[in-house]
């Protein structure tokens, strides 16, 4: 294993301060209709309590190029209703992804002073090379993961309007 591998597949981390509630982004992150706004465009399926179920579901477009049904599968570990969601992430895209383990990931949401919340995602991806490297953006024609999705989710919340309007962003290329 590489050095840059073992970078990337240990935990991840991503900030980033948006001019919205805390509500509003606790919201977007966690209403399947406003998860389809930004990002990939795809709905989520949560059961906001420990336990419950996590799913990302495909959009048509990832279907029509053979996706599955389901992206992600994982369990509600830890739920702090409009401050912080802890849960397991079980990446489905391919064959790769689904024979690694699971991962887990933290939402963290904070004011961070006038009008502005601060979002902290931290996703630990040990023994999950492959995963790591489709959320960390580094495979060209896949998009540009955890980044591209919280630059979408911070331009839709502030502007009304996602960053790419289709979100078919590669920011790995």
């Amino acid at each position: 294993m590489s050095i840059d591998t073992e970078r990337l597949v240990a935990t991840q981390h991503y900030r980033v301060y948006v001019k919205a509630s805390p509500d509003t982004v606790w919201d977007a992150l966690t209403r399947p209709e406003l998860s389809q706004l930004y990002g990939y465009r795809s709905p989520i399926e949560v059961d906001l309590r420990p336990g419950g179920v996590y799913r990302l579901l495909s959009n048509a477009s990832m279907r029509a190029m053979g996706g599955p049904d389901v992206m992600v599968e994982g369990e509600v570990l830890d739920v702090q209703p409009g401050r912080r969601i802890v849960h397991t992430w079980h990446a489905l895209f391919n064959d790769e992804t689904a024979a690694e383990p699971e991962t887990h990931v933290t939402w963290e949401i904070a004011p961070a002073g006038a009008g502005v919340t601060r979002i902290s995602l931290a996703h630990e991806l040990h023994g999950a090379p492959t995963t790591a490297g489709f959320v960390g953006g580094r495979f060209p024609g896949t998009g540009g993961g955890w980044a591209m999705i919280l630059s979408d989710l911070k331009s839709l919340l502030e502007t009304g309007s996602p960053l790419i309007a289709d979100g078919s962003v590669d920011m790995a290329a």
